[in-house]
């Protein structure tokens, strides 16, 4: 375990494991929800993208309200209550146009909280900011636990009894946001940059082009994956066990990617991820029916999402200071997590009945293949 003074290890990597089983429910699983109660491909891509289309705006205001008020875990615990509190009324509606509504409300509160859990988790460890994966790893091991207790469980229950057990679960998150410590967001200067120039950096807007990229890519499968797996013949079960694969294979990076960024530098491994993410994309449109290939391409998650993230991580941290860490932190989100997400879900959605699944998976690959040569040319090295 890591030492840091100060440091409230358990508070901060039980707020990630709460959070990421209720992740671990709702991503694998909530699509599949939406087809058992007849939502066509494009109305799951609009309802998938709404979820991530708010934190385009909304991570943005959330991180303004606390750089502003100070108030960071106060904002965290009132958005995770409200969170579970909207999304509650989907138990009571199954038409398209109330699900877009309560999933609009519903986002704009859940996108709030973990940008600015980030940014507390950052404070906290200081210098010792490399170690921030040994927090994070705590949420990658609670996906896991929801998607193989949750794929078999569903091969003989209803699709139906998701509901329940993810507003169960938000409740949790809320519950467990209590008990973590405010942390002073006067402790680091931010050398009398304003926020505007910080972003404007042509090394800054490089970054957050390849972040839109690479998640963009990442929208087909977070929308359309169990789908393309049950419409291959694949059962719930094995869903499940192909998610965790994915997450599994991040549990593994994050354990030792704190020396392997110290040793090859963030622009590397940036773009070594987006060349993996392209490869991973054209695998799965390919070999869907090849097991092995398709396991090895889940396998490929380690890079795609678990150095892609700890890396950006770094990245924000190191350009966004002070006053300006809870904004640079939701920015990161709203544009990755957010407009990334959403147009990948949106034009998946589209292309999925237009042109096939195979032909979506192969956009995904296209979008990171832009992605690499954007980071080789644009990004800073550190």
């Amino acid at each position: 375990m890591i030492k840091v003074d100060g440091l409230p290890y358990w508070r901060l990597s039980g707020y990630y494991f709460l959070f990421f089983i209720t992740i671990g429910g709702f991503m694998p699983y909530w699509s599949l929800y939406l087809k058992s109660i007849n939502m066509s491909a494009e109305q799951i891509g609009i309802l998938s993208a709404v979820v991530v289309a708010t934190k385009i705006f909304s991570s943005f205001i959330w991180g303004w309200v606390v750089d502003h008020s100070g108030k960071r875990m106060r904002v965290v615990r009132l958005t995770s209550l409200l969170s579970a509190i909207s999304f509650s009324l989907v138990l009571f509606y199954q038409d398209f146009w109330s699900l877009f509504l309560i999933l609009f409300i519903f986002a704009i509160f859940w996108s709030a909280a973990l940008p600015q859990v980030e940014a507390a988790t950052m404070s906290h460890l200081g210098e010792e900011s490399d170690s921030y994966t040994v927090i994070r790893i705590w949420g990658s091991i609670s996906f896991i636990v929801a998607v193989l207790i949750l794929g078999p469980y569903f091969d003989h229950q209803p699709i139906a009894y998701l509901l329940p057990m993810l507003i169960g679960s938000m409740l949790l998150v809320w519950i467990h946001t209590l008990f973590i410590p405010e942390i002073s967001m006067e402790h680091e200067q931010s050398n009398g940059s304003s926020f505007r120039s910080i972003l404007l950096k042509p090394h800054v807007i490089s970054l957050m082009l390849v972040c839109f990229l690479i998640q963009a890519g990442h929208g087909a499968y977070y929308t359309f994956f169990s789908i393309y797996l049950e419409e291959h013949g694949y059962s719930n079960s094995f869903i499940g066990a192909a998610w965790a694969v994915g997450a599994l294979a991040e549990v593994i990076i994050y354990i030792f990617i704190h020396r392997v960024i110290g040793r090859f530098g963030l622009r590397l491994l940036m773009i070594l991820t987006l060349i993996l993410a392209t490869l991973r994309w054209v695998l799965t449109a390919l070999f869907v029916d090849n097991v092995a290939i398709l396991l090895f391409a889940q396998c490929l998650h380690a890079a795609t999402f678990g150095i892609y993230h700890a890396v950006a991580i770094q990245y924000i941290h190191k350009e966004f200071k002070g006053a300006h860490q809870g904004r640079g932190q939701a920015l990161y989100s709203s544009i990755s997590f957010g407009a990334g997400i959403a147009l990948g879900s949106l034009v998946s959605g589209y292309l999925w009945d237009a042109v096939g699944s195979m032909q979506t998976f192969l956009f995904a690959a296209i979008l990171s293949a832009v992605g690499v040569f954007v980071a080789w040319s644009g990004l800073k090295n550190y």
